[in-house]
């Protein structure tokens, strides 16, 4: 127990406050049981600690600790919070809970058992987290955290500090607003190197290596937590990941789900369900017709990348059409978004937008309603021809 206690309080003292996350002030630090999910590498154990480090005047009164260390091979999680209860403790930060066998059913006997213990709990498997969710649901409350935004990009760089925007505020004010920023910035030269490398965090330690690292987490991913979850067979294993290759070169706007049935020499069903573990995997994102009835159930209109980082690290060439919806779509995550008959993409079942490049005109949505056009490659927008940079702004 002093080792891992010297390692929480190495980490605590390392952690700075300079830059913190959007969904810090979002989250009611207050609730017994809070888990927190997100992809590998977006912040979250940063967060923790920045939290312990602003929240806590003595730092002994709480503890840190990953689930992954080896001091759990020999220790279960309530003999750890029955340690920490007995010696005065109020809370615990668990992270990177998902690498504890059987860590929902712990959580739940500390939440049951300790009532005076707050516990805050972190994983990167999205897989493993959603397969325990149910269970936990009436007693924990659950946050995901994105990676950056493009917002929060331009902060950690040191390049401006803006606040986020709501997309009521991106709609109406986006002229103003834009022609502000632009007229101090490059705002265009900062968006390109973002869409490449600025989605994750660790993009700043890894310099050169980043999209080969990301590489590496999205092998991790496929190879070691789907089948982890899901018990399927090497063969399985080989076609997601053979799946996950021709989506990276195609990244197709409309599915052919009979195409990639015979390429993957897989049924129809294998490949939905391929499909839907690397949608649950924040790999990719799937779009479904709005009132598809059954199809929602099924068949999704459209695959792209959960964000363009994913997209230049599998990919040898990227397509600025399908890089262009990708980031609009990641940045619109906290939205209902649907694919419309006309158009690109419908948001909160009410604006239509139609996404292209810099001379990107109206004719696919003319005179339709709360519609607007999202033009790449333009620092300043006219009317609803709003700049694709801008929806960066959101968190």
């Amino acid at each position: 127990m002093q080792r891992l206690n010297s390692i929480y309080l190495h980490l605590l003292d390392d952690v700075s406050l300079d830059f913190v996350r959007y969904l810090y002030p979002q989250i009611n630090w207050k609730n017994r049981l809070i888990m927190l999910k997100g992809q590998k590498g977006v912040g979250k154990t940063t967060m923790l600690l920045q939290h312990i480090k602003q929240a806590f005047d003595d730092p002994n009164s709480v503890f840190y600790v990953s689930a992954d260390n080896s001091w759990f091979a020999t220790h279960t999680i309530v003999d750890l919070a029955d340690y920490l209860v007995s010696h005065g403790k109020t809370h615990l930060f668990l992270d990177e809970v998902h690498k504890y066998n059987g860590w929902d059913k712990q959580i739940k006997e500390i939440y049951d058992s300790y009532p005076k213990l707050k516990v805050v709990v972190t994983g990167s498997s999205m897989l493993h987290l959603d397969e325990s969710d149910a269970d936990l649901s009436r007693r924990c409350r659950t946050y995901t955290m994105q990676g950056l935004s493009f917002r929060e990009y331009l902060k950690l760089e040191g390049i401006v500090d803006l606040p986020a925007l709501s997309l009521e505020d991106i709609l109406e004010k986006h002229e103003s607003i834009a022609a502000r920023l632009t007229n101090k910035l490059p705002v265009l030269k900062y968006f390109e190197q973002y869409l490449i490398n600025g989605y994750y965090p660790f993009y700043k330690e890894e310099g050169d290596g980043f999209l080969q690292r990301l590489e590496n987490v999205v092998n991790v991913i496929i190879q070691v937590e789907i089948p982890s979850v899901t018990k399927v067979e090497y063969e399985s294993v080989y076609k997601i990941k053979v799946l996950l290759g021709i989506l990276a070169q195609r990244n197709p706007y409309t599915l052919n789900v009979q195409e990639l049935s015979s390429l993957l020499g897989a049924s129809r069903d294998s490949v939905y369900k391929m499909l839907q573990l690397l949608h649950r995997a924040a790999l990719i994102r799937r779009l479904f017709q709005k009132d598809g009835g059954l199809k929602l159930v099924q068949k999704p209109e459209k695959i792209l990348f959960d964000n363009t980082n994913l997209m230049y690290a599998l990919s040898e060439s990227t397509d600025a059409g399908t890089m262009r919806e990708t980031f609009f779509s990641s940045m619109l995550s906290s939205h209902k978004l649907c694919m419309p008959q006309q158009g690109d993409l419908l948001v909160d079942n009410k604006y239509l937008f139609e996404v292209g490049g810099r001379k990107k005109g109206y004719k696919q949505i003319a005179d339709v309603t709360d519609s607007y056009v999202v033009a790449d490659g333009i620092d300043v927008g006219i009317g609803n021809k709003i700049p694709l940079w801008m929806f960066g702004m959101l968190y």
